[in-house]
């Protein structure tokens, strides 16, 4: 891994939630949206984050997730850039949730240690910017 790794990690609005359906299910509606969307099919579940104001009530969900986008772009085998960016909040005692997309990583952590995580990313030599997107509500993607 190259230790001098550094990122930029650009804070996403809104409250994220993590939510299972059924395998099999076919993708519902409510998923989509403006922010963040991730669909991951298993053979024994379906993930779906997104904006948690969408989820259902009555859904399987955890909700409560800030999302940050590792802003600098890596090719697909480049060592360390997931593992610099956990690493910091792992060591502080933290959870992460990652998803990656064909140019970026995403890394999700409860926005009750919001704080905690900005600090530990900050410590590591990471910079951090909280405030990245127009307010979800009523945001519409064009």
């Amino acid at each position: 891994m190259n230790a001098a790794l550094k990122l930029l990690l650009r804070g996403l609005q809104g409250e994220y939630a993590v939510s299972r359906l059924a395998p099999g299910t076919a993708a519902p509606a409510w998923i989509s949206g403006p922010g963040l969307v991730n669909v991951s099919y298993a053979e024994d579940e379906i993930s779906v984050v997104c904006l948690a104001e969408r989820v259902p009530e009555g859904a399987e969900s955890s909700a409560g997730w800030a999302a940050f986008q590792v802003c600098d772009l890596y090719d697909f085998d480049a060592p360390g850039v997931v593992l610099s960016a956990v690493r910091p909040v792992s060591e502080a005692g933290l959870g992460a949730f990652v998803l990656s997309t064909f140019y970026r990583d995403y890394l999700l952590v409860r926005q009750a240690e919001l704080d905690s995580a900005e600090a530990a990313w900050r410590a590591a030599g990471h910079q951090v910017e909280r405030e990245a997107l127009p307010p979800a509500k009523g945001h519409s993607m064009e």
